[in-house]
């Protein structure tokens, strides 16, 4: 037992965030690291129990969070996006979506053994994938432009609908199935969903007003939305209970459609408490476990259920909502394999369970286990199959990692040309249709449009790109670039030119250097100084080390003017050079500089020596 309740807190969120650590510096799933560590503290070791050491908090807390979870989810159903999606996507996020759900539901009453009720709130739950499951999935995988884009759009649409789902057919099939059924408190419930819709417009509306006339300031928009939220999901609730999450949805969804300035800050600040909310309530919730629920996953009856949504119940609604449709049957197999159910999943699913046990329906018991078996299942099942399955259908876009250069100019275009020539894929974005024509003469793939506009973000495939390299000569847009897809790449993969101009007294820069990504290759380097390099006849050379020729040689040998750019090694890992990075080279890298053209003639000429030296010698 843990000495205090404020420590229990303290040690939850440690764990949470903790786990996603280790799940990023290790490439594994973070729920099943998460799940792992929940299991340890809770059920296995005693260390925890959130359920009973909070005693009356845990419902409201567990409450607040899937509140936030879901309004940051519905802030990404902008409906300007979904224009022009297709009609692979549109088909399984509406049809797939509801066969899913009538199929998932039998499934959970006849196999699960539950009842109709409790079959169809979860069974409209289960329709959910999320972005935060699948995005790193996808990029694990380097999927083909159309399978990921079908498998992401719908978890971004289908996120929001799920928990709906299951609040409409908890009340409807509570109706239906009672002894004496009272179609006025269906109407009642009706009534009330609607005034929550018209309370989540209307709070959305008013709190995107007062963001845009100014009447909040910006260090206060954020703190705003989590009250408002927190107030709206309160609101409804007390007029009737579990329209609290359609309340919220429906301001989510508002906001995500005002074409409000800050609605992008205000979605990574979202972004990042629901990282600490989901994080901290799924250890609550697996540390909450008893050990004889928790044994209850090995019980025939939700083998079987897991087993019947993994093999039947998803391709079933894949296959039958694309009939029509000009997907091929690869693409088909590989789309009704994948759908892992993710944290939002569970985090919701403990929230209905403790609502149907309220309203009587002790089966709900078993649903956080029931979930966590489905869950845990097909996070392994398909993070570690998508990957093979893909290259088995040729679905996947094999290769090393790919760059992404923003900015068309003679030095971008050069190390494009090198990183082409070392076979990693790479392109060139620029809203600039001239300065794009250094980059078509060289034959570099090319992009026409602005990197942060909308446009490009749908019909720009950035799966086979690994890191981001701002390098335009507008540093405030470099850095605005970095800062963006931070969230998306990770800090170690996204950087910008050298935004320091060099003075007579050192450097300075016009641009706040912390601002956004790392610095690409030192400080000392900004564009126009590696441009004036190009023109004066600087050129990339290629360094392998070896056992004979080891770092310490190629340092002593080198020019002091050269300018590491980034290495690749043996196993087609790419690392560029940074001075806020380590970057040590080992035996077998490849290193990539840019270097004098005096000192790569002497190279030349060493060669050119040495030949014909041989060949006298032979002579």
């Amino acid at each position: 037992m843990v000495p205090s309740l404020l420590f229990e807190i303290a040690l939850i969120g440690v764990l949470g965030i903790g786990s996603q650590w280790v799940a990023w510096r290790y490439r594994l799933p973070a729920i099943v690291v998460m799940s792992i560590t929940g299991l340890l503290v809770g059920p296995v070791f005693g260390i925890i129990n959130p359920e009973e050491d909070f005693g009356d908090l845990f419902g409201p807390i567990i409450s607040a969070a899937v509140a936030i979870i879901l309004f940051e989810g519905s802030l990404n159903l902008s409906f300007k996006e979904l224009k022009g999606i297709g009609k692979p996507v549109f088909r399984i996020s509406t049809l797939g979506a509801f066969i899913a759900w009538i199929l998932g539901s039998l499934t959970a009453h006849y196999i699960a053994g539950l009842s109709w009720a409790v079959a169809f709130t979860i069974g409209g739950l289960f329709i959910v994938t999320g972005p935060t499951v699948i995005m790193p999935l996808l990029r694990q995988a380097k999927l083909n432009p159309r399978p990921a884009r079908i498998l992401k759009w719908e978890g971004i649409i289908v996120d929001p609908i799920g928990a709906l789902l299951a609040v409409f057919a908890f009340e409807i099939i509570v109706v239906i199935t009672a002894e004496n059924p009272n179609g006025m408190q269906l109407v009642m419930f009706f009534a009330a969903s609607i005034f929550a819709v018209i309370l989540g417009w209307a709070l959305g509306k008013g709190l995107g007003w007062m963001f845009e006339t100014g009447h909040i300031p910006e260090f206060l928009k954020s703190p705003a939305v989590v009250v408002v939220v927190l107030f709206c999901f309160m609101a409804a609730d007390l007029v009737m209970h579990e329209t609290g999450l359609l309340s919220v949805t429906a301001m989510g969804i508002t906001l995500a459609n005002m074409g409000i300035s800050s609605i992008s800050d205000m979605r990574h600040f979202k972004e990042n408490v629901s990282v600490l909310l989901i994080s901290t309530i799924f250890i609550m919730l697996t540390a909450s476990l008893e050990v004889e629920v928790l044994l209850q996953i090995f019980s025939p009856n939700i083998i079987g259920y897991v087993l019947f949504m993994m093999f039947i119940v998803r391709p079933l609604s894949v296959f039958l909502s694309q009939i029509g449709t000009a997907l091929s049957l690869n693409e088909k197999l590989l789309l009704g394999w994948i759908a892992p159910r993710g944290i939002v999943a569970l985090t919701v699913s403990g929230y209905f369970a403790s609502v149907l046990l309220d309203a009587g329906y002790e089966d709900a018991n078993i649903l956080t286990t029931l979930t966590f078996a489905l869950v845990f299942s097909t996070v392994m099942a398909h993070g570690f199959s998508i990957g093979w399955l893909a290259k088995k259908l040729n679905l996947s876009q094999e290769g090393n990692p790919g760059v992404l250069l923003v900015g068309s100019n003679p030095f971008t275009v050069r190390l494009a040309d090198s990183l082409k020539k070392a076979n990693i894929p790479v392109i060139i974005v620029d809203s600039s249709f001239s300065d794009l024509s250094l980059a078509r003469k060289a034959g570099i793939p090319s992009y026409h449009g602005d990197m942060l506009s909308e446009q490009t973000e749908h019909k720009l495939d950035t799966i086979p790109y690994d890191f981001i390299l701002a390098a335009t000569d507008d540093n405030a847009y470099n850095s605005l670039i970095c800062t963006t897809f931070l969230p998306e790449y990770g800090r170690t993969n996204v950087f910008k030119i050298s935004p320091y101009k060099q003075l007579d007294n050192g450097y300075s820069s016009g641009t706040v250097p912390k601002v956004g990504g790392r610095i690409l290759f030192d400080q000392k380097f900004p564009l126009d100084n590696l441009i004036e390099k190009i023109e004066e006849g600087y050129v990339f050379r290629k360094t392998t080390l070896t056992e004979q020729f080891g770092l310490k040689q190629y340092l002593d040998d080198k020019d002091d003017a050269t300018i590491f750019l980034y290495l690749v090694k043996p196993n087609g890992v790419l690392k560029f050079f940074s001075e806020e990075m380590r970057t040590v080279p080992t035996t077998g890298d490849v290193i990539v500089s840019l270097t004098p053209p005096l000192k790569e003639k002497e190279k030349i000429k060493a060669k050119l020596d040495s030949v014909r030296t041989n060949s006298s010698l032979r002579g």
